[in-house]
């Protein structure tokens, strides 16, 4: 009897004929479940503790048959009865604890962590409903609990639980784990989720809102609660400390429970902070030290060189700065302690305004606090890391350049083309061999450059995700695609730097060129997928704004059967998986000098669609790699960008009346528009784009729609597409997240690494 037979017989005495995807997808949760807790977790000395906000991990039944090496034994198994992976795992929850680039990136990160033997576990907290689940009406963004706990999940109650002080009562906490597995390795690491079992969603009353007042039963309920009142702020003050007091908790009992006596604490722990929402556990666990008998000098150097700093944003407002009330309001005791920090930064630096932790205004900025205290600052693309020392944090590079590095970030090529595009990963085993599983050196495949036959079959691998793609949306969605058209992609959390709505000028553009009779010599399918924060207005509005001109579109005989506009409702890691590698055309158009690095770039690359990209973020350093002729670049460099928000020097009305300009942005309030859509909401933002414009849209979108025509035309010739894409493909390895972790543990953590490559 097979391992996935003997347990349908265990569960529900059937065989797997007699079994439907509900009970199998149970089966397999439950051998996945067993199998990774035979493995034993890491027992070296120092450990790694990856505090983090956020960890976007996505379905984990494929990318953990995978980790253990079983995926093509349960995959084969599963179509010898005629069953699929891919439709078992729609029974699958994907886990709300992330929404965007910050979360993945740190699911992908721990992944590497395992993949590479590292002792390191993720900390953060057990969202019941994450951010939320995006539902469309009336051509807008709606929002719904996105429940995932259904008790046939992933985590895994543990028996640790700690008490939290907070001004006017404690918390007791549960911690759950959920088991994270390296690619055929012996160990196992785990995210550490923090939970209330006094949370209840029988508080949330229409849609996602709530009585923010009721911290008990509203602690972990959501990701990123809406903070656009005191209560919503002062919320996240809760959820923030709750999330770094248990995790210095745990790596004090860890710690302990290994030998450690606290004074030789940073010879057991490293942590890393994952931008700043964490940045608490500085002042905590000084205080916990403080507690044990650690006299406060000691505590603060030995928080100071055990803890570090990823900074993740370029943009002012995302770096976080709380007003010392609501802190004290919160976490007094902690508050004390920051008091104590600050006094000493203004002791040190007393005429350097930019570099103090608490500011004239009474607000605690998270990231100061985080570079004094911490031994290292990293920033995640060559481009950003550039910026933060020469810009954005000078005053703190000039005073300690020793701890600046960068550390360009990457992604797990289990997830994203093992398991997300399985066809072309097998086609590149018979070309190059396996080792690539393991070293990500894809290089390889630039022997085949002219080799037409295998031009053709990755043509045939991106049709037939294509295909993929378009049975999917006609699924969950209701959405038919065209297979045959150019599919051009932007997925991303909906944010004005971003600029989708720069793409939907150009979609604008691409309609009104068409109504004149210039019909495109291939179809375009233009997609979208991302959400937009419920207190961020008008990124709701450039949703509108998609949706509305998506409808316009359709209701168009002489314009929908060369172009269509999608926009992919409540986009998530699986939704990625079906879009990512059906892609042609990789959008990646954020304002010049705004984009810290991107991650969705890499994928996009690592599955042979070509980027066309402004040159922010690792958009450069992709660039560099594929060569001009291999990527489409244009806009405004950072410099320029930089320089013009230092004088003022935008004034997006100039460009409104270009001619080229000024009709693209009057369509949204045209009367096809106004007729479809919400009067108020196109109006505002169209007074936006031409009034304000804070992130220059109309700056580059005159090139923008050059280069872009220019990509249309050369998809024209398919061979010379495929060979882009093929390139693309060959020098992708250097964004693996392996790469990135193995930098991390070579410049920073120091810890050992137990390296197991079987295949």
């Amino acid at each position: 009897m097979t391992i996935l037979e003997n347990y349908t017989q265990k569960l529900f005495n059937k065989s797997i004929d007699a079994c439907n995807d509900a009970e199998l997808y149970k089966a397999l949760l439950d051998i996945t479940r067993d199998k990774s807790r035979e493995l034993p977790t890491h027992d070296d000395k120092k450990k790694l503790y990856y505090f983090s906000a956020e960890f976007l991990i996505g379905k984990l039944l494929s990318n953990n048959l995978l980790n253990l090496g079983i995926y093509d034994e349960v995959n084969a198994e599963l179509q010898a009865h005629g069953k699929s992976i891919m439709d078992i795992e729609q029974a699958e929850n994907e886990p709300s604890l992330g929404n965007g680039g910050l979360g993945r990136l740190a699911a992908c990160f721990v992944d590497s962590i395992t993949k590479l033997g590292i002792n390191g576990d993720g900390v953060g907290l057990n969202y019941h409903f994450g951010l939320f689940r995006q539902v469309f009406k009336d051509n807008q963004q709606t929002t719904i609990p996105d429940a995932w706990l259904t008790g046939d999940d992933w985590t895994i109650q543990s028996k640790k639980a700690y008490t939290v002080p907070f001004r006017k009562f404690s918390l007791h906490s549960t911690l759950y784990d959920i088991d994270v597995l390296g690619y055929k390795q012996t160990k196992r690491n785990r995210l550490r989720l923090f939970d209330l079992d006094s949370v209840t969603s029988d508080i949330i009353e229409d849609g996602i809102s709530f009585d923010k007042h009721d911290i008990e039963k509203n602690l972990t309920l959501f990701l990123y609660p809406d903070d656009s009142d005191h209560a919503g702020e002062v919320l996240r003050i809760y959820q923030q400390y709750f999330m770094v007091s248990n995790g210095a908790q745990l790596i004090l009992e860890e710690a302990v429970a290994k030998g450690s006596n606290l004074h030789d604490l940073a010879d057991y722990a490293v942590i890393q902070i994952n931008d700043t929402h964490p940045a608490l556990v500085i002042p905590e666990m000084i205080r916990l030290l403080g507690e044990r008998g650690i006299e406060f000098d000691e505590a603060v150097e030995i928080v100071r060189s055990m803890t570090a700093f990823t900074n993740h944003t370029i943009l002012a407002e995302a770096l976080e700065k709380w007003p010392v009330s609501f802190l004290e309001e919160v976490i007094p005791n902690v508050m004390a302690i920051i008091r104590n920090l600050d006094a000493r930064i203004k002791a040190q630096f007393p005429d350097n305004d930019a570099v103090q932790i608490i500011d004239q205004f009474d607000r605690v900025h998270m990231a100061h606090l985080s570079i004094h205290y911490g031994f290292s600052v990293n920033g995640v693309a060559a481009l950003h890391t550039d910026i933060l020392k020469k810009s954005e944090l000078r005053a703190f590079y000039e005073i300690y350049p020793e701890k600046f590095n960068n550390k360009t970030n990457g992604i797990t090529f289990r997830r994203w083309i093992m398991d997300a595009n399985k066809e072309l990963s097998d086609y590149i085993d018979s070309l190059i061999g396996r080792k690539w599983h393991h070293t990500a050196e894809l290089e390889g495949l630039l022997n085949y450059v002219n080799d037409q036959a295998v031009l053709d079959k990755l043509e045939s691998i991106k049709f037939n995700n294509k295909l993929r793609l378009k049975h999917f949306l006609k699924e969950v969605q209701g959405v038919d695609i065209n297979e045959n058209s150019i599919f051009d992609i932007q997925i991303k959390r909906m944010h004005e730097y971003k600029r989708q709505q720069m793409n939907a000028l150009y979609v604008i553009n691409k309609y009104l060129d068409i109504k004149a009779g210039n019909i495109p010599a291939t179809p375009l399918t233009v997609f979208f997928g991302g959400k937009a924060a419920p207190a961020y207005t008008i990124a709701q509005d450039v949703i509108h704004l998609i949706l509305t001109l998506s409808q316009v579109i359709a209701n168009d005989p002489e314009v929908s059967p060369h172009l269509q506009l999608v926009m992919i409702e409540n986009y998530n890691v699986e939704r990625a998986q079906y879009l990512i590698p059906a892609c042609n055309i990789s959008e990646q158009i954020s304002l010049a000098s705004k984009e810290a690095s991107g991650t969705g770039n890499m994928k996009f690359m690592l599955n042979g669609a070509l980027t066309l990209g402004t040159e922010d973020g690792a958009n450069v350093e992709i660039h560099e790699l594929v060569g001009d002729d291999n990527i489409y670049i244009f806009g405004k460099h950072s410099d320029e960008i930089i320089k013009l928000y230092e004088t003022q020097g935008y004034v997006a009305r100039d460009y409104y009346e270009h001619d080229a300009i000024r009709p693209l942005v009057d369509f949204i309030v045209s009367d096809k528009m106004l007729a479809a859509g919400n009067e108020e909401r196109l109006n505002r933002l169209h007074h936006e784009l031409i009034s304000k414009d804070w992130f220059m849209t109309l700056i580059d979108l005159e090139e923008y729609i050059q280069v872009k025509e220019k990509m249309l035309a050369d998809y024209e010739n398919r061979t010379e597409w495929n060979k882009k894409a093929l390139i693309n493909i060959a020098k992708a390895g250097f964004f693996s997240s392996d790469r990135t972790i193995a930098e991390y543990n070579r410049d920073i953590w120091h810890l050992k690494e137990n390296r197991v490559e079987i295949d």
